[in-house]
């Protein structure tokens, strides 16, 4: 067994990426296996691969002592790892659309949550006032975002109701059929683009925004989001060796924006992704045999 104490710059990072870090030559299979036989701990208790740490964190692992480097190990001979440029989509003077490489960390200034995983599209502000107005956006739901993702199998096609329960203590969600007391009704909409293999490419329609919404309502369809740690198919994951998941936000359409916000001249305006990585993903998987 060997432990570790997270420092500050591991902060936020994805424990299962920390344990690569940390690791040498394990394979990806019988780390997950690690985890779902409780082999892995944080803080004394079973741990998910998505839990994400934070400073002071004890991390054990009882893991064979093959697998660890040379020497005493600590977090910090982890490899610093070369982030992915950003690529700028649209720009004015009072916001931004980048293009966020999946494996690149970011923090929503709206609610604080980080996203590592997800690739696709993402809006930056300038400008307090634009932040402001933008977050309005948000809340009113005068923006439409929309989704690439590819699945296992394909997911039956249209629009499904469902309602969700967010737990705070694990950061999952549970899915029901019927309305429930404390579940939150989602509306996913689902369209399959191409089909090979035991793959789909989907695009998804949010007409809901909850937590999880499209990784755990695909689930509970049965077509999980390829490379999901959380609510995904784990075999599939480890034969394709996903690192992310399958999930790009490819397009925005603003609707009708009041005037006294800043960004009101964003009306009826459609920002789009050309070429997303996913799309490349899904051909490789699918040129596979």
């Amino acid at each position: 067994m060997k432990s570790f104490t997270a420092g500050p710059n591991e902060n936020g990072v994805r424990l299962s990426r920390f344990v690569e870090g940390v690791t040498k030559d394990m394979p990806r299979s019988m780390m997950y296996k690690a985890f779902r036989n409780k082999r892995i701990k944080v803080n004394g208790k079973r741990a998910e691969p998505d839990t994400r740490l934070s400073a002071g964190d004890l991390i054990e692992l009882y893991i064979n002592d093959e697998f660890f480097p040379v020497g005493k190990p600590t977090a910090k001979t982890a490899k610093p790892r070369r982030q992915p440029p950003v690529t700028v989509v649209n720009e004015d003077e009072n916001f931004a659309v980048l293009y966020k490489h999946a494996r690149l960390l970011c923090h929503s200034a709206r609610t604080g949550g980080a996203n590592l995983g997800e690739e696709g599209l993402v809006l930056a502000a300038k400008s307090y006032a634009a932040l402001r107005d933008l977050n309005a956006i948000i809340r009113d739901d005068m923006m439409k975002k929309e989704y690439l993702t590819i699945t296992v199998g394909a997911p039956p096609q249209g629009r499904f109701v469902a309602w969700l329960q967010h737990s705070e203590k694990n950061n999952k969600v549970r899915i029901h059929a019927r309305e429930s007391e404390g579940y939150k009704q989602i509306i996913t909409e689902v369209t399959v683009i191409r089909q090979a293999g035991p793959f789909a490419l989907c695009r998804i329609g949010l007409i809901t925004g909850r937590t999880h919404q499209i990784r755990a309502h695909l689930a509970y369809l049965g077509h999980p989001v390829l490379g999901d740690i959380k609510y995904g198919n784990h075999k599939m994951n480890e034969r394709t060796g996903l690192k992310t998941q399958a999930l790009c936000a490819q397009r925005l359409t603003f609707g009708r924006i009041p005037e006294e916000n800043t960004l009101h001249y964003l009306s009826g305006r459609v920002i789009k992704l050309n070429d997303p990585e996913i799309v490349k993903t899904y051909e490789r998987l699918t040129a596979e045999k």
